[in-house]
């Protein structure tokens, strides 16, 4: 594909207006456009009297990752993930640990090109059993994310969504129904944090969890990031977990990563490791079964343990696995309860190996 090639992709949620604007429908923000305008994520913009994505068939680039980075600890542990995304986000959080491509504003950024058929072919050649949508927020390229996953699907190669979750409930339906795993960030659990600090709102987020959980098959895992003295506290903490045993059942796995200081918090500083130690045994006492931490050295917390038994299940150091404790069906090979996941009778064996592609 030749940057001649690139051409804008037509958009598929849009309406027109009354006063002449025309406003994208793809996620809560709706953003009212004139000719020549782009909507706040940057590559959706209006032109021609109709909303087209700038983005289509180009990325900031390509790298096989293994599947833990996403964060994914129940879906084909040990095995590599072709991962890629584009420029923008459809949110705006001042301390965004990939704002060098989310907030870029450059096409120039978007060094790599490459159709769905082509991303599919490469995967395959490559070995690896899933494509990952991630980096920036694949919502805002939906398009694209929705034909590589179905170029994906026809070589039985897995689509992984690494999303926000800020999206329309009408562009939900289509974005998940082709996702065969998701990690959503629940970035925090008050209005005032999510308006504050990403310049949306908590309500959207919860209802896609709430969605995808209960009205897809897509496997689904939460990444909360905790910034210290922002959602951090046990009362954000506690009430956060107990709407997810509620909502979402215990069997959901949930993320505690560590922030750095980035973008506009610079100021903040980095998240103690017992601030993740901490979260994560809030969580457990509070019912959740599955409980990780992340983004720092921490063997116990980053394994995955029998809920039943309390047996070392899927040892994890970093992103290299050790000790193997499930059955050829899922289960804790010790007192055999079913692990819920996307698991084969062996992990695979990527270990911590990133290696980027020329496509």
């Amino acid at each position: 594909m030749n940057a001649a090639d690139i051409q804008p992709f037509p958009g598929r949620y849009w309406h027109k207006l009354d006063d002449g604007r025309i406003q994208c429908d793809l996620c809560p923000r709706h953003c009212k456009l004139k000719e020549g305008q782009q909507a706040l994520c940057f590559v959706r913009a209006r032109q021609d009297d109709q909303i087209v994505l700038t983005t289509y068939g180009r990325s900031s680039g390509f790298c096989v990752d293994p599947i833990e980075k996403k964060p994914l600890n129940h879906f084909l542990p040990g095995t590599p993930v072709l991962s890629f995304g584009t420029a923008g986000c459809n949110l705006a959080c001042k301390y965004c640990q990939n704002w060098d491509m989310s907030k870029s504003r450059e096409m120039d950024k978007l060094a790599a090109q490459a159709s769905p058929e082509r991303i599919a072919q490469v995967a395959q050649e490559l070995g690896s059993r899933s494509v990952a949508y991630t980096y920036n927020d694949p919502v805002i390229f939906l398009e694209y994310a929705v034909d590589t996953a179905k170029a994906c699907h026809e070589r039985d190669i897995k689509s992984v969504a690494v999303t926000a979750g800020y999206i329309s409930p009408e562009a939900r339906k289509e974005f998940f129904a082709h996702m065969d795993a998701a990690n959503i960030d629940l970035k925090g659990f008050t209005e005032e944090f999510y308006h504050k600090l990403t310049g949306g709102h908590l309500q959207p987020v919860l209802e896609t969890l709430e969605y995808v959980k209960k009205e897809t098959d897509v496997w689904l895992e939460i990444t909360t990031l905790l910034i210290p003295g922002y959602n951090d506290s046990d009362e954000e903490l506690k009430r956060m977990t107990e709407w997810i045993v509620e909502t979402l059942g215990p069997d959901v796995p949930l993320h505690f990563t560590a922030f750095h200081p980035d973008y506009k918090m610079r100021d903040v500083p980095p998240t103690p490791p017992e601030t993740l130690t901490r979260a994560r045994k809030l969580a457990m006492e509070q019912g959740l079964h599955y409980v990780y931490t992340g983004n720092v050295h921490d063997s116990e917390g980053g394994s995955t343990w029998c809920p039943n038994c309390g047996e070392l299940l899927i040892e994890r150091d970093w992103y290299v696995l050790g000790k193997w404790g499930l059955d050829d069906r899922g289960r804790c090979a010790s007192c055999g309860t079913p692990i819920p996941g996307v698991f084969e009778a062996r992990p695979g064996d990527w270990g911590a190996r990133r290696l980027p592609i020329a496509m």
